[in-house]
This record gives structure tokens, sequence and C-alpha cells, in this order.
């Protein structure tokens, strides 16, 4: 990610989203300002903002996938969260800052599991000397030729080990029990907010308690080797290290924003919306959140959010969290061209996707070119007449198309199918014609 170029990242998106050049475009400019800010003096880092991306647009038109695509694309830390699923401070739900503490969970596991997978071989060779141990328990012996007995006997077990001759003969190994008594906490907003975890704190205070269990030699090694694995981790400096990457590279991922967004006219679950904003806006400007890895400093992460915006508006948000995102794009509607282009062009292109589904049963399927443009056109068609949810509508068309296919296909003949544009208006036409058909079944 480091040595990408705005246009390498466009590139990589192109592979997988049609369309949507002015998204990409800014997703791929606001990624690489972080690595500048990164390149220039400390002092001046902290005066540079993120300029945080409103993403606008109908459902189905790629804005959650470049969320999706871009998580896998940076190896900045990437937290996709929906805006509905929070709640005022005051109410019952989740409240916003908990968005931080998930986001440096999840990157204290990834890098626990980086360091983990480094010191992989190291833990490996540890696991197996204890097997060795288990299986030739060792005693004093008192004379240099019973010395070298259990020497050259381990060599040999520890040959049979690594050739795999031993996987299948069981020794008894103790672990550690980790049943553990039941605790309930009942609070508005959980324990959450005071950076406590409950259950590390009541670890630390009982009794490491360890049962004997038996297992096979190719099961104890795998648990051996995580268990020394973990040992050969410092956890204090993944904590550390986890806590600065999200301040300096964090990036979340707002989706449904629009749904906290408009005037406050009714009662009920809609009365938080407007607080949710005001909760949301310190987190956005910069401001430290408590989490149980420490303080972390949310002025430097990047929060790209998403809305389709069909009954507010984004000049309906409070006008101080518009101004904390200058960038708004909007994301151009779905037609048949591109369509067309997102059922065979992308690595994950959908007529690819059933095509290897069913190869898997031995039938080799293929699309003609006018059945593909058929298929895309009667998309169009149904989401002009019904509701239009954009590229999603691909699936469910495609899902009513091979429905057939699909349940009969290890009993199927020929093994070869061709599906032309007839067959398409033969399985999908009077269905797509019948607009109060068509809203229960497309």
């Amino acid at each position: 990610m480091k040595d990408m170029k705005p246009i390498q990242i466009v590139e990589e998106l192109d592979k997988y989203i049609i369309g949507q050049d002015k998204a990409k475009k800014s997703v791929a400019i606001a990624l690489r300002n972080r690595w500048r800010r990164m390149q220039l003096p400390e002092d001046l880092q902290e005066e540079i903002a993120p300029k945080n991306i409103i993403l606008i647009g109908a459902t189905g038109v790629g804005k959650t996938e470049i969320a999706r695509r871009l998580s896998r694309l940076t190896d900045s830390p990437f937290y996709k969260v929906e805006a509905s699923k929070f709640t005022e401070v005051g109410y019952v739900g989740r409240d916003v800052e908990s968005m931080i503490r998930d986001l440096v969970e999840l990157t204290v596991n990834d890098l626990k599991n980086r360091q983990q997978e480094y010191v992989k071989d190291k833990a490996t060779q540890i696991a197996k000397e204890r097997v060795l141990d288990l299986l030739l328990p060792g005693g004093n012996p008192s004379s240099d030729s019973e010395q070298e007995n259990p020497s050259s006997t381990r060599d040999k077990l520890r040959q049979m080990l690594e050739s795999g001759k031993l996987d299948e003969r069981n020794v008894d190994l103790d672990v550690a029990d980790k049943s553990s008594p039941m605790v309930e906490i009942f609070s508005n907003t959980g324990m959450e907010e005071m950076g406590i975890n409950v259950k590390d704190m009541l670890g630390n205070l009982m009794p490491k308690n360890t049962k004997r269990r038996k297992m096979k030699v190719k099961d104890a090694l795998k648990h051996l080797a995580q268990e020394e694995a973990s040992h050969l981790v410092d956890m204090e400096r993944i904590k550390q290290d986890a806590v600065n990457r999200v301040e300096q590279s964090g990036i979340i991922f707002l989706d449904e924003i629009d749904k906290i967004a408009g005037k406050e006219k009714s009662h009920g679950p809609e009365v938080s919306k407007e607080g949710v904003q005001r909760d949301l806006l310190p987190i956005v400007e910069g401001s430290t959140v408590p989490t149980k890895y420490g303080p972390v400093k949310t002025d430097h992460i990047l929060f790209i959010a998403s809305g389709a915006f069909h009954i507010s508006k984004p000049s309906d948000l409070i006008p101080e969290l518009q101004g904390r995102f200058p960038i708004r794009v909007e994301l151009d509607t779905l037609g048949k061209e591109e369509f067309t282009r997102i059922l065979t062009e992308p690595k994950n292109a959908l007529i690819l996707q059933y095509i290897a589904l069913l190869r898997t049963e031995g039938i080799q399927v293929e699309f003609t070119e006018s059945a593909v443009q058929r298929i895309a056109g009667i998309a169009v068609d149904v989401n002009a007449s019904t509701e239009n949810i954009g590229a999603r509508r691909l699936h469910t068309l495609m899902e009513k198309l091979l429905e057939d296919i699909l349940f009969k296909a290890p009993d199927i003949e020929p093994r070869k199918i061709v599906i032309e544009e007839e067959f398409v208006d033969q399985q999908l036409k009077n269905i797509a014609q019948d607009q109060d058909l068509s809203r229960y079944i497309l």
C-alpha cells in the first residue's frame, strides 16, 4: 500500500468495481494523502487533518463494494460499521465511541496473528520438543551408557514425529481449563466506556486451572504450537503498535449515514437521530476515546461515509458534521451497459461465479453475448418498474434464471449447457412483465 500510486489504487478497484470513476479517484487520493502526511516533519503532520468523504448514491451502485475492496487493498486498520446501529448517549444501544474500540480490537488481533505467524517456525520446534517429552518421559540416568540411549531414542522419535508416523498415537496433555464463572452486567451503556475488560480482570484474579486431556500427537502438536506462539509474542508491544496504527492511519467506513440525517419530527426509534450526529461530531473532529488498550486520539482517522439519501439529503446533517466531510462524491446510476459489464468483467463477476459452481457438478455452462445483454436489459426494466436496487437485482435474476439447472444439476443431461437469449426470455420475461408478480419474485 505504501508504494501504490493513486492510479494504481484505481486500477486495483477497477478489477472488481465497474464505473464510479469519481468515487475511486477520491478514495485513491485520500489513501495516498495518508502516506504523504507520514513523510512530513512531525510538527507539520499534526496540522494536516484528513479530508473525510461522503459517497452519495442509490443502493446497489457500489458504495459498500468500494469499502470492501479498500479493506483488502489497504494495509491500514479498517472498520466498516452502519451508522444506523448507533443511538444517542442515554438510550439503550451502541454509542459511537464503540467503533473506535472495535477498530483497535481488530487491529490488535491482526497484529497478534501476524506476529504469531512470524514466530510460527520457532513455536513449532518448541512444541515438537514438548511432544517428545510426553512421548519419552525423562529420568536421571546414572551411567554414561544410559545417557546415550535416551538421546538416540529421542532422535529416532523426532524423525518419526517429523515424518508423521506418530500422528495417530495418543498422549496425555495438560490444557488450560477455559471454563469461567458466568458474570452478567446490567448497565445502560455497558462496561466498555470504562475501558475495562471484565473477563481479563477476573481471569487474572482467579487461579488458572488445568485439566488432563488425551489427544492424538498431531492435535497435541498443533495445540502446543499455538500455546508457544502466544508466549513468544510481545503483547505490550503489539498493543502500543495497534494504538499508534489506528491513530495515524485508521480508516472507518460509516455506511447508511443518511439514516441518521433529517429533522426531528417524530418520536420513538428516530428521536435520537440528531443526538447520534452530535455524539459523532467530536469523534470525527478529533477527540480522545478511552479503550482497554489505552486512550486513542481520533484526530487523524479517515472517515468515509456513504448513504443513498433518498428521503434526506447531505444538507440535512447538522452543519458542524457537514463541515467535517468536505469531499462529496455522487455515484452514477447504473444502466444496461454497466450491468452487462458487471456480469462479465470483474474478477468475481456473477456469471463466472455460477459457471464455477456448476463446474463442481461436472456441468459446463456458457452464456452467449445476447443472453448477457438480455439479462442486463431485464434488470434495468425491473428496477424501473419496481424498486431500484441497482446491481443487486442481478443476483435475484441470475438465481431465478438458473433455478431449475441448479436444482437438477447432479443428474442433468447433457453436461454442456449454452444459455441463449431465448432461454432467458422463457425463464424471466413473463415474470418481468407481470409487475404485481415481479414485486414479490424479483
